[in-house]
């Protein structure tokens, strides 16, 4: 895998973790204890995979990037957390901002 596909997975497993951390009832719900933990851990080993190739200052960026537009997304969906428009709109910038630290990277 390359290490751009090893952020990517990192950061849908961040979404993961981030996503099912209110789930976990204060860590007092097994089942949603251990998606976040197998996540968590996961994450931040495809995050070390990714910081052998790719500066570590845009892989975090991208990383926590991913991380809070996927868990905006779920928490807009499934927990019903407003999607106002400036949301919306800042949410696009940060996406953007991902895409353009891909696009300027080695």
């Amino acid at each position: 895998m390359s290490a751009w596909s090893y952020l990517i997975l990192a950061g849908v497993l961040e979404i993961g973790f981030a996503s099912t951390m209110k789930l976990t009832q204060g860590f007092t719900k097994p089942i949603p204890t251990i998606i976040f933990i197998t996540c968590m851990i996961l994450s931040f080993y495809f995050l070390t995979k990714a910081i052998n190739t790719i500066p570590v200052g845009t892989a975090y960026a991208v990383w926590t990037g991913i991380g809070a537009v996927g868990t905006i997304i779920i928490g807009i969906f499934f927990y019903n957390e407003p999607a106002g428009f400036l949301r919306l709109f800042f949410l696009f910038t940060l996406v953007a901002s991902i895409v353009g630290l891909k696009l300027v990277s080695n």
